[in-house]
């Protein structure tokens, strides 16, 4: 095991000790009681039990009334809308009829929002997009709150849900659960040439007609967008934590072995209940060590940015205090392995057609830089996930893959596109940001100029197409975008614009405490910044004019005026109050913008597992604060650096 991996993981290990071990404690409790009981419906009254059948199909109602055969949720984000979900149709009833034939039951036991940041890109309901993690793991919780269930089946790819659903079935820890993926849209237009059309309709040399038909020729079928964003690099995390099926990730929809691994997973979720010989529940499964895994396989392919909060969301679900620290310095050591969209011109598709996750895991394990010794659904050891499956004569069979057949989008550790992971991090007097380096040029990687400041991303839009920008060296200042202010947008509209300029021959960046999409590189970017503006973070000081100097290579981010000059500055601009915070149902989630930690915490309302009781003292739980300003309200601070 490489030794700055294995340091990384016991660090976290004993920073968690006592969160941990109390959510350990909590769900071995639970599976104690369920290895022992039986069935968890068997145990329901009556007329519980009664409610919990009333509408199940006359084949299934005997099962369900008997004691004898496990019940499996399936929790679902299926809509036809978006193009990810729509596969999930008719999984229910796949699944269904492989959990019969394996012996168990299952019931759709709750259905969680999927909203698309696709469609709401530089829209308000982008501003309820990273709250809505939450609401889908509170969801999860309701759908699995009734107690029928011993073992749950995942529905979900994009964004936020995957992330959600990690988390509210990490709080029924004792219930094992298998992520079913839909799989990728098959490869449509390129993505050099899409993202070419974007600029020139951003420079008025193309109209909204073939920005249409580009857009359209590119997200044109059932399925995960092509490109790595977040919803590809959730896929990624979940099968190097190894709550895929192996090589189940990136197959197409409507296939055949689509199809078949689909069956396969309902099949295993009644195999690994507590009722049969490999009970492994997902608190189990999701230790320390597939923490680090998920990181450092996100490193290793340059995956989104937003996965910086995330998996320290999904982490604290099971006990675990991941920081950004670990990730930076897991980055040092990790190399970046893929060039996939944005980091490169290959999709996801030409990913796993090169050997995909499974010459990746192969090549991180060989090289010491993933834990082997873990659980998975498929059954004790990551080495498992080195096999892709494929059909012989209608039948699943698996097989290992060695090498990349194309070194151009998937590279051995021996031989790799950076020697580093694909996101740094960067602090100074402006405070802590996230630096995704993978997609931006060397020669980018480096700014220092004056900064150009905006409360709200329309204006910096406003300002480009009125020529504003053109021909000056900016460092872009978007502030009032943080998780308490008005939900961390992500600001992907920025881009394109933005990329012009650097096409121009302009050195920009952007510096914000809110998100940039998973899709975005080219622009050297600080992001997540915290604190944010609306907490006192220092980026509420900067004025136009102030220079700024962003060095993602070396990690360092400072605003260059004199400390006596910031402390005689007050806060400029503001958040929109809660008055103003309305519409397209922005006012039903005031209480989050209240209650969401820092980025570094996550940006969610959820604290430590196993931390909730007071007596852990400060620094074990997330801030909830009373305000707008956590730093009002005196509540403990996450640990970072001293954390370690």
């Amino acid at each position: 095991m490489n030794t700055v991996i294995q340091e990384i993981t016991d660090r976290i290990a004993a920073r968690s000790a006592r969160s941990r071990a109390t959510y350990l404690e909590r769900i071995r409790r639970d599976g104690e009681a369920a290895r022992a009981k039986g069935p968890a419906r068997a145990h329901l009254g009556c007329a519980n039990l009664a409610h919990g059948f009333a509408a199940a199909p006359a084949e299934d109602k005997p099962a369900l009334m008997g004691s004898a055969k496990p019940g499996v949720a399936i929790v679902t984000s299926y809509n036809d809308m978006l193009s990810a979900h729509q596969p999930y149709e008719t999984y229910p009833q796949e699944l269904k009829a492989a959990v019969r034939r394996a012996g168990g039951v299952a019931q759709v036991a709750g259905g969680v929002p999927a909203m698309c940041d696709g469609i709401t890109q530089g829209r308000a309901g982008m501003e309820l997009s990273l709250y809505s993690r939450d609401v889908i793991a509170m969801s999860t919780a309701i759908a699995l709150s009734h107690d029928m269930f011993d073992s749950t089946l995942l529905l979900g790819v994009c964004d936020k849900i995957v992330p959600g659903l990690f988390i509210g079935a990490l709080h029924f820890g004792h219930l094992p659960a298998i992520f079913v993926p839909a799989g990728p849209m098959t490869s449509g237009l390129p993505n050099k040439a899409k993202a070419r059309t974007r600029q020139l309709f951003a420079e008025g040399k193309v109209g909204r007609v073939e920005l249409l038909e580009s857009e359209s020729k590119s997200y044109h079928s059932p399925g995960t967008c092509t490109f790595y964003g977040t919803a590809n690099s959730n896929q990624a995390l979940m099968e190097v934590m190894g709550l895929h099926l192996p090589g189940s990730t990136f197959v197409n929809p409507h296939t055949e072995l689509r199809h078949a691994l689909t069956e396969a997973a309902g099949r295993r979720a009644v195999e690994i209940t507590a009722h049969g010989s490999e009970y492994t529940p997902i608190g189990e499964l999701v230790d320390e060590k597939s923490v680090v895994n998920a990181c450092v396989a996100l490193l290793a392919t340059g995956g989104s940015t937003n996965h910086t909060m995330h998996l320290v969301a999904m982490a604290a679900a099971a006990g675990i205090m991941l920081t950004w620290d670990d990730l930076a310095d897991l980055s040092k050591v990790v190399p970046s392995l893929t060039k996939v969209y944005p980091n490169g011109q290959a999709d996801v598709n030409h990913f796993r057609d090169a050997g995909g996750m499974q010459v990746l895991i192969g090549e991180l394990l060989d090289a010491g830089l993933l834990h082997a010794d873990v659980l998975t659904v498929a059954g004790p050891g990551l080495d498992r996930y080195r096999s892709a499956p494929a059909l012989e004569d209608g039948e699943l069979v698996w097989s290992e893959l060695t090498e990349s057949t194309d070194l151009d989008v998937l590279r051995p550790v021996s031989a790799p596109f950076s020697s580093d992971g694909g996101i740094h991090m960067v602090c100074g007097n402006l405070g802590r940001a996230v630096s995704k380096v993978s997609a931006v040029k060397p020669e980018h990687l480096v700014i220092e100029a004056p900064a150009k400041v905006f409360d709200d991303q329309l204006d910096l839009l406003r300002a480009f197409e009125a020529g504003g920008l053109d021909g000056q060296d900016f460092v872009a200042v978007i502030r009032y975008q943080g998780p308490s202010a008005n939900g961390m947008p992500e600001l992907h509209k920025l881009t394109p614009p933005m990329a012009v300029l650097l096409d121009r021959g302009q050195r920009v960046a952007i510096v914000t405490d809110g998100r940039m999409s998973g899709a975005s590189g080219k622009v050297p970017a600080a992001i997540h910044l915290s604190p944010e503006a609306a907490d006192g973070g220092p980026i509420a000081l900067v004025r136009d004019g102030d220079v700024i100097r962003l060095d993602s290579a070396a990690g360092t981010l400072e605003l260059l005026v004199p400390a006596e000059e910031l402390a005689r500055r007050t806060p400029g601009g503001r958040p929109l109050s809660d008055a103003q915070w309305v519409g397209t149902g922005r006012e039903l989630f005031a209480a989050f913008r209240r209650m969401a930690g820092h980025a570094e915490q996550g940006a969610g309302i959820f604290g430590v597992s196993g931390a909730e009781s007071a007596d852990h003292g400060p620094g074990l739980g997330f801030p909830a604060g009373s305000g707008n300003s956590h730093l009002e309200s005196g509540v403990a601070t996450w640990p970072a650096a001293a954390g370690r």
